[in-house]
């Protein structure tokens, strides 16, 4: 049996928990949809931002921020900042963060 989730997130007791893809210097930014990964499936996420002093960071999260519509303070690393491969948390109410996660 297989353990890994459809879908690149979680809901938690405070909001989501989304696994994500950054790809830093993107010459487009913004969403890619859900991609493949070893660890299962992440939400790519494209950035024009360098990987330099967590710009790349603060840009992906203020890009998922502006696609889910909650503010930019809403959102941060939970884990691998200094990774491509992330685990961020949105805080919100889970359900409706679900559903637009869904609609993405």
């Amino acid at each position: 049996m297989n353990d890994v989730s459809p879908v690149p997130w979680r809901e938690t007791a405070d909001g989501v928990i989304v696994a994500v893809k950054v790809h830093p210097r993107a010459h487009r930014p913004g969403l890619r949809g859900i991609e493949p990964s070893r660890d299962g499936p992440r939400l790519g996420i494209a950035v024009t931002a360098a990987p330099a002093e967590g710009a790349a960071n603060r840009a992906a999260c203020a890009t998922l921020a502006l696609a889910l519509g909650v503010p930019p303070s809403a959102v941060v690393i939970a884990a691998g900042a200094a990774s491509r491969e992330k685990r961020m948390q949105v805080s919100g109410h889970p359900a409706s963060l679900g559903e637009r996660l869904a609609g993405l």
